[in-house]
């Protein structure tokens, strides 16, 4: 079954099930238009695409299966920044939150920021605004970004972030903000279902940390390059980076060391803003 064949069965599934197109676009969390394109074979659907109109549509596990694994085929999908921001990155935060809200377990890593989910508004600020987007665009990305850090407090939900130290180092905002940024993570690292590891730079490294990654649950990986973001559900590439988020977990401070180590480094952008 090709992505054109995927199209038309998801096309006779929701008129089948007696759904309007509206209603299914809604909770699939995508247009109205999109769906049109997908269901017409105009449109290509993404994995995550063909997952979250599944899931509107209400089918059995049975027929969820066969048409995830034929949109697994051709799993592995890189979409330019680019286009994102041609079609609207706020939007794509959106398609992030309908998966994250799917997700019981969810790991990150991080080598180059502090990850959006744990972002304070100064420091998201300052990190959307190195792309050049308009004003507009700019308050909607955030808006979308605090949007999901609701999910954090969700206790039936497991997550599990890893940064270098260098993420808790880079000067992205001024020295108070940053000392703020850092409480951020000791706060929310004191909540039961939220582990926040750091990868001190005097340790020996596992593996090179590349690129920041996302796994959702052990079926999807979210890959994120300087010029796209590749998504894959192939399961070789996904244990592939499961295997190195348990490498660099293995070496990371968590806990109260965590805790500690992020706190020195906080009173040292402290005495920085004292002294500046």
């Amino acid at each position: 079954m090709n992505n054109i064949s995927i199209g038309r069965a998801l096309r006779e599934l929701r008129e089948a099930s007696g759904k309007q197109a509206k209603a299914v676009a809604r909770s699939a969390v995508m247009s109205p238009s999109k769906l049109s394109k997908i269901e017409n074979e105009a449109l290509s659907p993404s994995l995550i695409d063909v997952e979250r109109i599944l899931t509107a549509l209400e089918v059995s596990d049975e027929v969820k299966a066969r048409l995830t694994e034929a949109a697994r085929r051709a799993a592995t999908e890189a979409t330019a920044w680019r286009v994102y921001r041609r079609t609207g990155l706020h939007k794509h935060q959106g398609e992030i939150r309908a998966v994250e809200a799917r997700t019981h377990l969810m790991r990150l890593f991080q080598p180059a920021c502090i990850p959006g989910l744990l972002q304070t508004p100064e420091y998201a600020r300052a990190v959307l605004g190195r792309h050049c987007y308009t004003d507009g665009a700019l308050e909607k990305m955030m808006g979308a970004r605090l949007l999901r850090q609701e999910l954090l407090y969700d206790t039936s939900r497991v997550f599990r972030f890893l940064v270098t130290e260098s993420v808790i180092r880079w000067q992205i905002v001024p020295p108070a903000m940053m000392a703020t940024q850092l409480d951020k993570l000791v706060t929310m690292s004191r909540i039961p279902h939220v582990s926040i590891g750091v990868i001190p730079l005097s340790v020996p490294m596992t593996d090179l940390p590349s690129s920041s990654f996302v796994l959702f649950d052990s079926s999807l990986a979210i890959v994120k390059i300087p010029h796209a973001e590749v998504t894959t559900s192939e399961s070789r590439d996904v244990e592939l980076y499961e295997k190195r988020f348990d490498g660099f977990a293995r070496v990371a401070l968590v806990g109260e060391e965590m805790r500690a180590f992020v706190s020195g480094v906080r009173d040292e952008f402290l005495r920085q803003q004292e002294t500046g």
